[in-house]
């Protein structure tokens, strides 16, 4: 095992020298040209391992098979198991020029990221630290994000694929690997060729904290509410001018204020703000709304369009305009009927000695749209914590722990 982890760390540490940052204003696939470098450099190390039916589309969705060494059983048809992890990392902070730094045997106290700027990873405000005592941190200078999510992903499949081909006496049937872009703006699975793919089911290897398995997320929209104002001189704008960002502000206060992100956890959905901007003749509010239930989900659509009926009954009418795009559906629906897939991934986690942690994500994965799609797929962690800011971190052991688990679902 001691290779197996020298091994995922040094892929880890090569991937997120690659800046592959998604762009959500970008109308193309990849949305970004730099993660084609990553795709690019990930295919030479396909073809130097050995895989087979190795394929990089036009669009960066890269493939490729470890072939089966195991005689299928009379009467049995062995499963072809998938595995997947997105190129690109958040457009919330930069990936460009990351330095990341090994904290050894962490001892529960401030890791200094950046003396310069006295930037402190602290387990006061993140907790989660103290789950990791004695354990091997990566980190960052505290100007970058990581890239934990999900070059580990990538870096455990890598290296999870490697070692069974380098050990063709341990049996095991036909495994599919996929590696894509653009998961982080919710575009990842929009290309994906599930038919050309051609598993039974996948997994993503794109969780967080060691143990996690996944298969509920949210039902997700995006919502874009436009208004529009009447300027005129305000010295003369009695009875006449419409301030659209007054207007705006109605819109905000008439839903729930403890229905946000920062008030709600576990199975609780949210309306969540993520911007604004106004002027006096127009302004725009964006919104994202979640929730586990589909028929809340739904009700909440309700509430987004009957407050703007409101408004427009309050303001001639035409003022206030709303626009609904659907982003993905809570993989429950598919997954659970196929619970096995589930209990496999629970068994090779107790195999390796972890705790199976299962929860729904506060999110989502590709492996929603994928499991729509045709291709049921869960979520199993990757390990690293933090994701999209400069104190994400990953913990050297849970990489270690999921090749293990990779390797345990494969040679069930």
């Amino acid at each position: 095992m001691e290779k197996i982890k020298s091994s995922v760390v040094e892929r880890f540490l090569s991937y997120v020298s690659f800046d592959t940052q998604s762009d959500d204003a970008s109308q193309t696939t990849p949305s970004t040209h730099k993660q084609w470098k990553l795709a690019n450099a990930l295919k030479a190390e396909m073809e130097a391992i050995g895989l087979e039916d190795i394929s990089l589309d036009e669009h960066a969705y890269l493939m490729a098979t470890l072939p089966a060494n195991q005689l299928p059983v009379t009467g049995y048809q062995l499963p072809i198991i998938g595995f997947i992890a997105h190129l690109d990392t958040s457009p919330d902070m930069s990936g460009t020029n990351v330095k990341p730094r090994i904290v050894t045997h962490y001892d529960g106290q401030d890791i200094l990221l950046n003396e310069q700027e006295n930037i402190v990873l602290s387990p006061d405000l993140f907790p989660e630290l103290l789950n990791h005592l004695g354990e091997d941190l990566i980190v960052t200078d505290g100007t970058t994000l990581l890239g934990a999510d999900d070059k580990a992903g990538i870096a455990e499949i890598m290296t999870a694929i490697d070692y069974l081909k380098q050990h063709p006496e341990i049996p095991h049937g036909k495994i599919r690997i996929a590696f894509n872009p653009d998961e982080e703006i919710g575009r990842g699975a929009h290309l994906f060729d599930v038919q050309k793919f051609g598993c039974d089911w996948a997994y993503t290897m794109d969780g967080s904290e060691r143990g996690e398995l996944e298969y509920e997320n949210f039902n997700a929209a995006a919502a874009t509410i436009r208004i529009k104002g009447l300027n005129v001189h305000p010295g003369y704008a009695k009875d006449k001018m419409l301030n659209a960002s007054l207007i705006a502000r109605d819109f905000i206060d008439l839903l729930p204020e403890e229905e946000t992100p920062d008030c709600t956890s576990g199975y609780e959905g949210f309306y969540h703000l993520t911007s604004m901007s106004g002027t006096v003749e127009e302004a725009t509010l964006s919104y994202i709304v979640r929730d586990h239930d589909a028929q809340k989900f739904d009700k909440r659509l309700q509430l987004l369009q009957e407050t703007t009926d409101k408004l427009n009954k309050i303001y001639p009418a035409g003022t206030v305009t709303l626009l609904i795009k659907q982003q993905y559906r809570n993989m429950r629906e598919i997954v659970e009927p196929q619970k096995h897939i589930i209990e496999l991934a629970e068994k090779a986690m107790k195999q390796a000695g972890i705790t199976p942690i299962v929860r729904p994500i506060r999110g989502g994965t590709d492996g929603a749209q994928l499991s729509f799609k045709g291709l049921p797929c869960p979520n199993i962690f990757a390990g690293g914590l933090n994701f999209h800011g400069r104190y994400e971190f990953i913990p050297i052991q849970s990489m270690e722990a999921a090749v293990q688990v990779i390797i345990n679902i494969i040679t069930q």
